[in-house]
């Protein structure tokens, strides 16, 4: 199963929205590492910059400390960052301010070092901008920023026709090609990653046929809800009428059509409050912040939009409504709506009842009648 999930997802192209979620999520996650790349880049530059100031002779100039600076308010920007775009803007400043602190350094070397170091100050910028979550038009422009500025062939004494030049030519096409290639492989492992991450999540707490959150994820964010005790719950156990008749019927794949239709009045009807498809031809919906009064009006509601929804084999519903008390369990509180929606079934359906003390001991139907 969860190879041919992932070989499903590899196969897709990322919707746009999945892509922006991708991107702000994975920002998220890695913040505090690319405050810690910032903080290691400004470290290492310093401790250099210092080794040849000093055992250069040349000492610690202004530049140098307004470089300190501009770094390090950079690195404090970063911690208030929060969104993605935002950093794609914030990385490509620090790669500009960073890269030219490091041709500050460099140029304080002798000019035949100069080549070496300008080269190896650029593979580590690539390298660090290679794992940054950043977006494909931040990255190649922070390439282009390293190279400009890190260019080993301004002001150094190679001459292009030189072996020289031509193996630094070759390397720096080799290292832009490895980092170009690793960078593009990452993000789209980890896309496709966070896909099926997204798409076991659905399987997990979304209902297949009719795309409703289904019964697992029902009872879990019903729990929560219970435990908060907000005043004013309900709870609404719906059954469709006469449904296994029209299996029987039409066959199963009216069946499904109904289920569908059905979830989309709930869904569309329901708004900001819990429902989901308990299985079978069940649903539920959890009301919070109602009086009794608005309640049942929400499940009469319900009731009269299936009824007159007259499209191909239509259905009507019955509902069991309950209100949840204090000291009631998300258990005792499914049994009062399902006991209510007994006494619905067995009223003449296509209706809502409200729980009352008196349908307690109330006699289950037996299994499969509907």
């Amino acid at each position: 199963m969860f190879k041919t999930i992932e070989e499903h997802v590899r196969q897709q192209v990322a919707p746009a929205a999945l892509r922006a979620e991708f991107r702000q999520h994975e920002f998220d996650t890695s913040r505090r590492f690319c405050q810690l790349i910032f903080c290691v880049s400004i470290a290492i530059w310093l401790v250099f910059d210092l080794i040849v100031s000093y055992l250069g002779g040349q000492g610690f100039t202004w530049l140098s400390g307004l470089f300190v600076m501009l770094m390090c308010s950079l690195t404090v920007v970063l911690g208030f960052t929060r969104k993605s775009h935002h950093f794609d803007v914030l990385n490509l400043l620090f790669i500009t301010v960073i890269t030219l602190a490091m041709r500050l350094v460099i140029e304080g070397l002798p000019i035949a070092l100069r080549p070496l170091w300008l080269v190896l100050g650029t593979s580590t910028v690539l390298y660090s901008v290679s794992v940054l979550p950043v977006r494909r038009w931040s990255f190649f422009c922070a390439m282009a920023i390293t190279w400009t500025v890190l260019s080993p062939f301004y002001d150094t004494n190679i001459d292009l026709e030189d072996l020289e030049a031509a193996m630094l030519i070759s390397y720096a096409l080799f290292l832009s090609g490895l980092v170009i290639y690793s960078y593009l492989r990452i993000r789209q492992a980890k896309l496709h990653n966070f896909y099926m991450s997204k798409v076991l999540l659905d399987q997990a707490y979304v209902d297949v046929l009719t795309e409703i959150p289904n019964r697992r994820s029902f009872m879990a964010k019903a729990e929560r809800q219970l435990q908060a005790a907000p005043p004013g719950q309900y709870l609404a156990m719906i059954d469709i009428d006469n449904f296994k008749k029209i299996n029987d019927r039409y066959g199963h794949d009216v069946g499904d059509e109904v289920l569908k239709r059905v979830a989309q009045h709930i869904k569309a009807s329901i708004v900001g409050h819990e429902f989901a498809r308990l299985g079978g031809e069940e649903f539920v919906v959890f009301f919070q912040g109602l009086d009794q009064p608005t309640a049942e009006q929400q499940v009469a509601a319900l009731c009269r939009r299936v009824r007159e929804d007259r499209g191909a084999h239509p259905v009507t519903i019955s509902i069991g409504l309950a209100r949840v008390d204090p000291a009631d369990t998300l258990t005792r509180a499914l049994v009062k709506a399902d006991q209510a929606l007994y006494e619905a079934k067995h009223n003449g359906k296509d209706r809502f009842v409200l729980w009352t003390a008196q349908q307690s001991e109330a006699t289950h139907p037996q299994a499969g009648e509907s």
